[in-house]
């Protein structure tokens, strides 16, 4: 009804409006005339009445029944020329259709109603090719998304383009899978999601991913701008879309794809706040608040795959524990979420290989940088199956400085001789090192993990001794000399 106000013949015609606001967003769906007082019964509803009253009665009440009638059989709106039958639009007809909200718009000159018919037609007309030229479009798109088996999250942000709104894909615990925010940040369009997706909000439309009778979410889109083929139609589009893929997959598929995409994007660090990532963490069934949270990486021969799943270790950690993993490259890492109070023990970490585990830490910040640090334990060689950062204070200086170029200088500059040695003449001195360390005080232990016998282990700890000009026996030099082997 807004847009008949910019009709030229319209606007030649003065008109006024007298009921407006929201009533002016009714969708016209044909035009009528007649001036009959008996039309609403010849209509079906969002039709454009244009009138001059001819036919009308004139009592209050009369008139407030014909309001009630066209309100009731859907009309859109009213056009009523003045002059013909009444030359100020009837106070009883207005109030009418101010209570029943139906537009209504008064002509103070006289209009060609076959103009202001074509004209309405035209731009119907003209909207309907544009919804069928869009369906084709749609059409191609999400067909071409199924023929070349594109991701989930690449259909999620095509539809969202397509849209011009945020687009979630839920699972049926109402856990994201995948998410495009749009224009949004996403701790705004997935705030407290949980709570809020079962809820019916206004604006909000949604469709079932399902295919043969199984239903495994739905997709979601958050209110935006009217598309011309209809929200509903693009959802649906790539709900089929979404459900074919899902059937090709493995029943863990979105399990896998949540986490991978999380763990990638903070590996990757592709989040811009941490209000994104706590938001998106949440929204995915991870819990932050009041949770004690850890980090683990694997070495990148850890193994097996399976154990790491997502599902695998979260059995590891009891009905409250909550698990996101993923596989990034040659790496395996985790993160865990965990009743306060709660601790990692080494037996629910066994047969997962060597990896690192971090200490517990509140909040995402404190799990990013986490996350960080194991990942770099985990990639140098560890002795023992489980490296926690709480019991290597002097490896996680190490990872936590392994980047500073004055770090990287001290390890130069203290093994700098050994490793000349060993490259030249094929030795293990750097190996002899890092036992020593491993074992201060304690030789023998230091020979045993050697694989040398003690005289020979004395032999290699005096040409250590020779090449560097240190005391092995000086308890600040091992610390020195273990802090270079760890950078």
């Amino acid at each position: 009804m807004r847009d008949v106000l910019g009709i030229d013949v319209v606007r030649r015609a003065e008109p006024e409006v007298l009921v407006g606001g929201g009533a002016l967003d009714a969708a016209v769906r044909w035009v009528h005339v007649s001036d009959s007082d008996r039309v609403a019964a010849l209509l079906d509803g969002g039709e454009l009445l244009l009138t001059t009253a001819a036919g009308w009665p004139g009592a209050a009440g009369a008139l407030e029944a014909l309001a009630a009638s066209l309100a009731q059989a859907g009309v859109a709106g009213v056009v009523l020329e003045l002059g013909t039958r009444f030359s100020v639009a009837p106070p009883a007809f207005v109030a009418a259709c101010r209570a029943k909200n139906l537009a209504l718009i008064v002509l103070e000159q006289e209009a060609k109603f076959v103009a202001v018919t074509e004209a309405v037609h035209r731009r119907i007309i003209a909207g309907q090719l544009e919804a069928l030229q869009e369906r084709q479009r749609l059409h191609e798109l999400f067909t071409g998304l199924s023929l070349r088996g594109a991701a989930v999250e690449v259909v999620v942000r095509e539809t969202a383009r397509a849209l011009r709104a945020p687009v979630v894909l839920e699972d049926l615990t109402r856990q994201v899978v995948a998410a495009d925010a749009f224009d949004l940040p996403e701790s705004e369009a997935l705030a407290d999601w949980p709570r809020r997706s079962p809820r019916a909000i206004e604006g909000w439309t949604r469709v079932p991913v399902a295919a043969r009778g199984t239903s495994w979410g739905e997709l979601v889109a958050l209110p935006g701008p009217p598309h011309p083929a209809g929200r509903a139609t693009v959802l649906q589009q790539a709900a089929t879309t979404l459900a074919l893929s899902r059937l090709a997959e493995p029943e863990d598929a979105w399990t896998r794809l949540r986490a991978d995409t999380l763990l990638g994007a903070l590996v990757g660090e592709r989040f811009v706040a941490g209000s994104d990532i706590r938001t998106r963490l949440q929204a995915s069934g991870f819990p932050i608040d009041g949770r004690e949270l850890y980090a683990i990486a694997g070495a990148p021969d850890a193994r097996p795959a399976d154990a790491w799943s997502g599902d695998a270790l979260a059995r590891r950690f009891g009905p409250a524990g909550r698990c996101l993993s993923a596989e990034i490259g040659p790496e395996r890492v985790a993160l865990v979420s965990l009743p306060a109070g709660s601790h990692v023990p080494d037996e629910s970490l066994s047969g997962l290989g060597a990896l690192a585990l971090s200490e517990p830490v509140r909040g995402v910040d404190e799990l990013r940088a986490a996350l960080s640090l194991v990942r770099r334990l985990a990639a140098r060689p560890t002795a023992g199956e489980v490296l926690r950062v709480s019991d290597h204070p002097l490896a996680r200086l190490a990872a936590e400085f392994g980047g500073d170029h004055r770090m990287r200088e001290h390890s130069r500059r203290m093994l700098a001789p050994l490793r000349h040695h060993d490259e030249t003449h094929g030795g293990d001195l750097i190996r002899v090192l890092r036992a020593v360390v491993a074992h201060p005080g304690n030789r023998t232990a230091a020979a045993g993990a050697s694989h040398l016998s003690r005289s020979v282990f004395y032999q290699r700890l005096a040409l250590i001794a020779e090449l560097t000009g240190a005391d092995l026996e000086d308890g600040e030099t091992l610390a020195a000399l273990h802090l270079a082997l760890l950078a």
